[in-house]
């Protein structure tokens, strides 16, 4: 199977020349470029020319509005779809579903969705929801069931624990039915990853780590008689050579505040996350044995919430290490870099010609 490549849209304002904090209920740190519709649009054409296929576009009070934002940079921007980020219990299943029909249909196709059950309590209750992590999960179940028999045309009563509605139609469908990607390492979010999702997504932890992600949610996924595929979330570092590439590492090390890396690393202890306390347990918390497999730095993971480990190498290296990750069943990776503009550019110039090369990629036809 051809792997498939992402981008990302830092529409929290982290973008810049050196690692912005950030996420999973820590304030993000400060960035050198705004968020601005010219800018973003500047790195969703790029990505698009350079053989990107979607950009994720994350959520939270501390990014832009997602919907609303990839909604402005579809309209300019050719081909590229936008992995939205979509929270359940924020909206009635009816309505979601209705949003994301209308994005799919006008867009052509280019809306794929990211669904975030929520890690944060505290971030879910600013936003009036007060469900208990597992009450969340349960919640969010509910709602992709609702969710995907509305898209299947269906008249849909339904009454759960979570989700009611009575008489449910969309008198529109989606042309096609937008891609469902899914992220989560409790026991809860396997199950619900199983029964919904397309895609499931992890973050970059060592390839063996990753391998026995993908074999649990196999397992469960086919215990419910379905298939996935499988991505990676993480960061990169490539250039023309190692010694390059590591050096780049150590400036954006050299960049990082000790004051910051014990700040954020307070905060994020508190999440609710386990994929994000496996995270912080990769980096320890220190700027020593940051290398945690061949090529995998979790240097990033000192101040930044979510995604904390980067691939870093020379373009053969990077290519050799995502062979690794393919190796255990990754199909597909999402990816970003700082600056990013300038980050779709080394990857997508200096690796995906030798994966190209090898076999493992070739560049998609626009829709």
């Amino acid at each position: 199977m051809s792997l498939k490549f992402n981008w990302f849209l830092p529409t929290n304002g982290g973008d810049g020349r050196q690692v912005v904090g950030g996420g999973h209920g820590v304030d993000a740190g400060p960035a050198g470029r705004p968020v601005t519709v010219p800018y973003l649009g500047q790195i969703a054409r790029s990505a698009e020319q350079l053989g990107f296929e979607s950009a994720l576009v994350p959520t939270g009070a501390w990014c832009e509005d997602a919907w609303v934002t990839t909604a402005m940079l579809s309209q300019v921007s050719d081909s590229l779809g936008f992995l939205v980020a979509l929270r359940p219990g924020l909206m009635s299943p009816t309505l979601a579903a209705q949003m994301a029909t209308s994005f799919q249909n006008l867009s052509r196709g280019r809306l794929l969705l990211n669904v975030v059950t929520g890690g944060e309590s505290a971030e879910q209750r600013a936003f009036g929801d007060f469900l208990d992590k597992e009450g969340r999960y349960a919640r969010c179940d509910e709602f992709l069931t609702v969710v995907r028999r509305l898209w299947d045309g269906e008249t849909v009563d339904f009454a759960g624990e979570h989700v009611r509605v009575e008489g449910a139609r969309l008198h529109q469908v989606p042309h096609k039915r937008p891609e469902i990607q899914f992220g989560g390492s409790s026991p809860a979010a396997g199950l619900v990853a199983a029964r919904h999702a397309d895609v499931y997504l992890t973050w970059g932890e060592p390839p063996a780590a990753v391998g026995e992600k993908v074999r649990w949610i196999r397992e469960l996924a086919a215990q419910e008689g379905r298939e996935l595929s499988f991505g990676l979330r993480v960061h990169v570092i490539n250039r023309d050579t190692s010694a390059e590439a590591w050096a780049e590492a150590d400036r954006l090390l050299s960049g990082i505040d000790d004051a910051a890396i014990a700040e954020v690393r307070a905060g994020l202890a508190r999440s609710e996350s386990v994929g994000q306390q496996r995270m912080l347990d990769l980096s320890g918390g220190t700027r020593d044995d940051l290398e945690i497999h061949p090529g995998l730095w979790a240097g990033i993971g000192l101040v930044r919430g979510g995604a904390g480990t980067a691939l870093v190498g020379s373009h053969e290296e990077v290519a050799n290490l995502i062979e690794e990750y393919h190796a255990v069943g990754i199909d597909q990776l999402v990816l970003s870099a700082y600056p990013h503009l300038e980050g779709a550019y080394w990857f997508g110039e200096g690796v995906l010609p030798v994966l190209e090369q090898r076999g493992l990629w070739k560049r998609p036809v626009a829709a």
